[in-house]
């Protein structure tokens, strides 16, 4: 709490509403966890089909994240956040308004540009108002939103679909995401950073930031986490079903929720000052061992200490990774790095949908876990081999005993 004592009186209280409004907007997307896959499934949706459901949502993501990336940088955070709370609130009531698979699937599409919307400008305004030295503990802090709502909203959506079936769970998402429109309004996001002459003249930005060394790899390790995280949101509730296992799927979210929360709160500030590869190794590995956890999961306790796993996994994995990329790119270049390499994560999610809902057809829901560790231990070994110069730098670096290369020197940043 020192570190926003220091802040001035205006960032203290943006940062505040932020975290309120986000707090909201991840509830929202979260209570709708454990209904989703039952509801499409109640409608005709065989499991493969229900992955393409699913996965649809993630498609939305990636088709606007590269447009909302560049807004975020030409016109501001804030409207761009806006935007994307505004889908929050809207697109859970049309869940309700069709039965048809290919129209849901498009609401899924449109309720993805949400998500795009939001961490992209969420992730921004978040280090736009941190100061470098404290960058990783405020991310840290900030990032709890994610696990607070993750925790809250699927047991609240949950018990009150157990309760009153369906609808209610809808309409209580578009509630929520309506009150986080209303503090996200209150956000007085800092000027913005022009972005230099000679880059905008530039061709093929995109595909330049995309290949670069300093992004690659944390794309690539965000496409296999946005796999097995696909796996996680789409299938656990039907496996628990499957498994005869008398636990609410909205439970295993919470289990995860409470772990991802303790992890943000101490891991952001003791990567500020021991680096961040061991962080985000030690969230890929726990993202391993909560795959194999569940691939032989027979009892309700063994499907919480998974959850309880992909939540150290998650609370570690992803602020650190957000961390080091803050690291490595200017301000003019934010709203545009973190919307293509968290884009990498969409595209995991995406491709889990369908893929996965392929597996499960053919090897049931254990089997598809058993692939989802297989993903898992593939991301630890892209990090650890590939995310410095060379590999013995690599494994240095995601050990925590060598400087990331490729992070800017903050007297050289533009200011912040």
């Amino acid at each position: 709490m020192n570190t926003f004592a220091a802040l001035n009186p205006q960032t203290r209280r943006s940062l505040r509403v932020l975290f309120v409004a986000g707090l909201l907007f991840w509830s929202s997307l979260a209570s709708l966890l454990p209904t989703l896959p039952p509801y499409i499934k109640s409608i005709g949706a065989a499991d493969d089909l229900l992955g393409v459901v699913m996965g649809s949502f993630a498609v939305g993501l990636l088709i606007v994240r590269p447009v909302l990336g560049r807004m975020a940088d030409t016109r501001g955070r804030k409207g761009v956040l806006l935007i994307g709370i505004s889908v929050a609130a809207i697109a859970p009531v049309c869940h309700l308004l069709t039965q048809s698979i290919p129209v849901l699937i498009l609401v899924r599409m449109f309720h993805g540009v949400s998500i795009a919307a939001f961490t992209t400008a969420y992730s921004s305004l978040v280090v736009d108002l941190s100061p470098p030295q404290k960058r990783g503990e405020l991310i840290g802090y900030m990032s709890l939103v994610n696990p607070i709502g993750m925790a809250i909203g699927p047991a609240i959506g949950g018990f009150l679909e157990a309760w009153q079936g369906f609808a209610p769970v809808f309409f209580l998402a578009s509630g929520l995401g309506a009150v986080s429109f209303l503090c996200a309004y209150q956000v007085k996001p800092p000027a913005l950073h022009p972005q230099p002459e000679a880059e905008q003249s530039r061709e093929n930005v995109f595909w330049r930031l995309l290949l670069s060394d300093r992004i690659r790899i944390p794309t690539i390790t965000m496409l296999l986490v946005g796999i097995v995280f696909g796996a996680i949101a789409t299938f656990v509730p039907l496996y628990i079903a499957e498994a005869n296992v008398n636990l609410n799927a909205g439970l295993f979210y919470t289990a995860a929720a409470i772990t991802s929360f303790g992890t943000r709160f101490v891991a952001g500030k003791a990567s500020d000052r021991h680096g961040r590869g061991r962080f985000i190794t030690i969230g890929l590995l726990c993202y391993g061992l909560s795959m194999l956890v569940l691939w032989q999961a027979r009892t309700a306790e063994w499907f919480l200490v998974a959850g309880l796993l992909e939540g150290i996994g998650g609370g570690t994995y992803l602020p650190i990774m957000i961390a080091l990329v803050a690291d490595r790119c200017q301000p003019h270049e934010r709203g545009r790095i973190f919307g293509l390499f968290i884009g990498g994560f969409d595209l995991g999610i995406a491709i889990a949908g369908p893929l996965l809902g392929s597996v499960a057809k053919s090897l049931g829901y254990r089997g598809l876990y058993g692939v989802s560790a297989c993903v898992a231990f593939a991301a630890l070994l892209v990090f650890v081999t590939l995310s410095s110069k060379s590999i013995s730098e690599s494994v240095k670096f995601a050990l925590g005993h060598s400087k990331d290369p490729y992070a800017i020197p903050r007297d050289s940043m533009v200011s912040q």
